[in-house]
């Protein structure tokens, strides 16, 4: 990033984060929207807030401008994004001051393709409409983006809203203050920072709007503008459709003369057969050719998420037969859907990008020929001006927009109040004080939070828990209402010393709420920040395992898998290991195919009695719901868990690969005798192992892991496949995808239905068969690609006792990221070095010597060279390989230094586009092996120690070049 803009290719622009809820606008017609919903609270309320705004800033033409600015927005497609702080929707970091706005984004559908507005044109455009702006800053030097950092990393944990704008205002080129004074309307609890690259061009465009654009005056100042929001909530809180109605009214026809989208709710649920029509159907401009080809492609690749259809009332007088209106909302369940599609938009540059908060007005309707004809040539026309880039685009496609690294920087005085205190609330009055100092430890260790400022917080906490259990027993304290009680009571902690007003920010002056807070029905929260239960959950109560697993506690030992992985085979060798797992504990198993009832409260009363074992719970564990089951146990009963998992290169939709799938498979069809009858004897064996198999489905194999480790602080990987293995045969992966396909067929039709029963019964006695044929004909394949079940067995037990001795490292996970970035490398294919290692060792007897018995060809998993890591060189560091982000880069391998330790591969970065890639490792190189307890960045040494007479090199002459891609991590 750094790079970046001192070579004037970018400039580093930065906004303030408001704590408030994501609203959308697009007109009266185009309609209002939050986060995933419309015709609720939370749009009434937006709808509300930013007609009073116009009322502020046009005094008495505001119903005017009101009418106009509807017009305009709707005639040109457009769609203002707003950040809306209230205090009237539940507690955040803190409760504001005022209600208010500030635009966020403006978004132009036009003819072609969706253009986002640059932050100059939103402030011009806000600024000709009298909208509220944020606070934003430019920074287009290098001395300036440095700056920036440097004051960020000094305040991140003790700034509030004056010290922080204080300090950019000091270091950035160009600061544009905001419409509204955070310290006036908010307070000074400053949420975050928004950081992101934008075009070197940007401060030039900057200077020419705020020129040719003052600040506009405020008309409405000292008028008697009616009733505030929280007047009007609190004189109508029977119900939320009694405060949707009352605000509504008040905002005035001229703003809102249609109320249909809010009055018309409980009718407005379309027949799911929309979107099978909207996707048949021809398309009528661009734009719906590009959203049908997005559609189609989520729903093929079965991408979390849903595509809600609604009948659109704005259009009620112009329905026929032939003429038909509808509300789509495309809601993605999981951050995974964005990940996945992202891969997808780089493979298909055409495709366009995919947002939180997508909604579609669509229009069914039946043309005569000629008009068909008329649609026909428009759209090929246009798709011509935009192939031939006259006017539009040289590009169709959107991915690029995408391309530029956006990084959200917290301030750990708003993360103790959202965080560690609202967030912890179900935590602490569900599982106790003990669970919640768990929990707090937790978020804090993920933050990287110091450990002046761990101790601190930590002793705040323990005294807050204290404090509320006693106020509250066992009523658990509203999350919407928290800051009733937390303000108060931070402001008397702060009050003891000068540290704890620095820990704290800024405490008092408390709004309260409960007389005017909307109704919210059906624990609805359209930002998450109402019904914390299950982001509390998934958050991991579980401390560090190197905290956690003593003699004096359990260890409950599970497994993420499907069968045929080898869990129950790995169990009784498990029993059986001399030693166990080295600490003396009994181990004991559970085997959940001989469990009569409810296998994990078996578990639990297993744990019961026998609070110090380890148990060996030796049933698969598939889903986010049975690991809710077991953080629970282990917070009941006082243990930590370890997930063990089939190690799986996995799929971008899937943990399992298709030839881990494939073993399972052959596995399972070897078995007799089976205690779960799941074997050679089963009819539908195969259609089992897809059932359990599509129970990760949505789920790429970073994100399963990543999301275990963040639960359970821990994971151990069971080798499965041998990495230099010849590519599944076609064969295989032929009848492995036909099965998959029968599966969605069948699952669609009948959803759980036995593929015994249903239209298709006669098509899965065929493939069944047919899965057995095909396995047993590739059987020598099969048996010749696994592992040595004696060396998977070993490297477990490894792992495991690495955890009860506490030597286990957390691996880093995308969740531990700011963004989703911790390093970034050169990713190297590791057939190509365990090649290279081959013919060395044949060349050369010292690494012959040195690589025997090391299990290269088990243990290699991963090259890569390392560019540069978030904790090591800083996020700007990683951030400035993001113009190279999966190009191609040349590496040459140059020696080998090894010691009886570890060992590297000595690295040489080559170029891309003539532009060196220069690694911030003092050494390059690439960590092939380290010792038992050995750290892999510790050959970072090897140079040094090679100075000393301590390791040993072995040059590669002539030097190999191997290719790879240039990746974050």
């Amino acid at each position: 990033m750094i790079e970046m803009v001192s070579k004037g290719l970018a400039t580093l622009e930065v906004s303030l984060k408001h704590s408030g809820s994501l609203f959308m606008y697009a007109g009266n017609e185009g309609g209002a929207y939050a986060k995933n919903s419309f015709g609720n609270i939370y749009t009434a309320v937006g709808v509300f807030v930013l007609g009073r705004m116009f009322h502020e800033a046009w005094g008495t033409k505001a119903g005017e401008k009101q009418a106009q600015f509807n017009d305009f927005i709707e005639r040109n497609r457009m769609c203002i994004s707003m950040e809306l702080v209230t205090a009237v929707l539940g507690d955040h970091g803190q409760r504001p001051r005022e209600d208010y706005a500030v635009v966020t984004a403006v978004t132009e559908l036009g003819n072609g393709k969706p253009k986002f507005y640059s932050t100059p044109e939103v402030i011009a455009f806000c600024r000709k409409w009298r909208l509220p702006t944020n606070h934003i800053w430019l920074f287009s030097t290098r001395k300036s983006v440095t700056s920036f950092f440097a004051a960020y990393d000094v305040l991140c944990e003790e700034g509030t809203a004056t010290s922080v704008c204080r300090a950019l205002d000091e270091v950035a080129d160009i600061s544009v203050a905001g419409s509204k004074c955070h310290i006036k309307v908010q307070g000074e609890i400053l949420e975050g920072l928004v950081a992101r690259i934008v075009s070197h061009e940007s401060s030039k465009h900057m200077d020419e709007v705020l020129n040719d654009h003052p600040p506009p005056p405020a008309d409405g100042a000292g008028i008697d503008l009616g009733p505030s929001l929280r007047e009007i909530c609190a004189a109508n809180r029977s119900d939320e459709k009694q405060q949707i109605k009352a605000l509504l009214e008040n905002v005035g026809s001229s703003f809102c003369p249609d109320h249909s989208d809010w009055y018309d709710a409980h009718s407005r649920n379309a027949d799911r057969s929309v979107l099978s029509k909207f996707l048949q159907a021809h398309p009528a401009d661009y734009s719906t050719t590009k959203l049908q080809e997005m559609i189609r492609l989520m729903r093929e690749k079965r991408f979390p998420a849903a595509f809600k259809c609604y009948h659109n009332f704005h259009k009620a007088e112009s329905v026929s037969s032939d003429n038909l209106f509808y509300k789509m909302v495309i809601h993605v369940h999981s951050d995974s859907g964005f990940r996945r599609y992202q891969k997808e938009m780089r493979q298909k540059p055409g495709l366009w990008p995919l947002y939180r908060g997508f909604f579609l007005d669509i229009n069914l309707f039946k043309a005569n020929k000629e008009r068909a004809a008329e649609i026909a040539k428009c759209n090929n026309d246009l798709v011509g001006l935009i192939n031939n880039g006259n006017g539009i685009s040289t590009r169709d496609g959107l991915a690029d927009d995408d391309a530029n690294l956006m990084i959200k920087l917290k301030f750990l005085t708003y993360k103790l109040r959202t965080f560690l205190i609202r967030n912890g609330l179900s935590i602490l009055f569900k599982d106790g004080p003990a669970a919640y100092k768990a929990y707090y430890l937790r978020q804090m260790k993920i933050w990287g939070t110091s450990a002046g400022k761990q101790i601190e917080l930590s002793k705040m906490l323990d005294e807050w828990a204290v404090y509320i259990r006693r106020k509250c027993g066992n009523k658990q304290l509203s999350s919407a209402i928290y800051l009733s009680e937390a303000e108060p009571f931070l402001e008397q902690y702060a009050k003891r010393s000068p540290e704890n007003q620095a820990l704290i920010g800024c405490a008092g002056n408390l709004v309260r709420t409960e007389d005017f807070l909307a109704v919210v029905e059906g624990g609805r929260d359209e930002e998450g920040d109402l019904s914390l239960e299950r982001e509390a959950a998934a958050a991991s109560i579980s401390p560090s395992v190197k905290d956690t697993i003593r003699k004096d506690e359990g260890l409950i030992v599970f497994f993420p898998g499907i069968p045929g992985c080898a869990k129950s085979a790995l169990c009784r060798e498990l029993l059986n290991t001399p030693g166990g797992l080295g600490d003396g504990r009994q181990v004991d198993s559970l085997m959940g195919d001989l469990v009569k009832g409810r296998y994990w409260p078996k578990v639990a009363d297993e744990r019961r009695r026998k609070p110090y074992s380890i148990i060996l719970a030796d049933k698969n564990a598939p889903n986010e719901e049975v690991w809710k089951q077991i953080e629970n146990m282990c917070h009941s009963t006082k243990a930590s868990a370890v997930p063990v998992i089939p190690d799986s290169e996995g799929t971008d939709s899937n943990p399992f690969s298709l030839d881990a799938l494939a073993v399972f498979m052959f596995r399972v069809l070897q078995r007799v005798n089976h205690p779960g009858n799941l074997d050679k004897a089963s009819p539908n064996a195969g259609y089992v192992l897809l059932m359990f198999y599509h129970l990760y489905e949505g789920k790429s194999r970073k994100y399963f892991e990543d999301e275990l480790v963040e639960r359970f602080s821990s994971l151990v990987k069971m080798p499965l496949l041998k990495p230099d293995r010849s590519p599944l045969p076609l064969s295989l992966r032929s009848v492995l995808e036909e099965g998959i396909n029968l599966y969605n067929l069948h699952t669609n039709r009948h959803g759980r239905l036995e593929s015994t029963k249903g239209t298709y019964a006669q098509e899965w006695a065929k493939w069944e068969q047919k899965l057995r044929d095909t396995l047993s004909a590739n059987a020598e394949y099969l048996n010749s690609v696994q592992v040595p079940f004696e060396f998977a067995v070993q490297q477990v037990v490894e792992q495991l006792r690495k955890i009860v001795r506490g030597e286990y490292t957390v691996p880093s996970t995308e969740k531990k990221k700011l963004g989703t970035i911790v390093f970034a490398a050169v990713n190297l294919p590791v057939a190509e070095i365990q090649s290279l290692l081959d013919k060395m060792s044949g060349k050369n007897d010292n690494i012959k010597a040195f690589l025997k018995d090391k299990h290269m060809e088990n243990i290699l998993r991963k090259a890569h060279v390392t560019l540069a890591h978030k904790r090591s060189h800083g996020v700007t560091a990683v951030a400035s390989y993001g113009l190279y982000l999966h190009r191609q880069v040349p590496v040459e391998l140059t020696a080998l230094l090894f010691t009886d330790k570890m060992a590297a591969l000595e690295a040489q970065l080559g170029s891309i586009d003539d532009e060196k890639i220069v690694s911030k490792n003092e050494w390059p190189h690439v960590t092939i092996w380290t010792g038992e307890g050995m750290a892999p960045k510790e050959a970072n040494t090897l140079p040094q120690l090679l100075s000393e007479g301590k390791a040993t090199l072995v040059e590669i002459n002539p030097p190999i070049t191997i290719s790879g891609t240039l990746e974050f991590y």
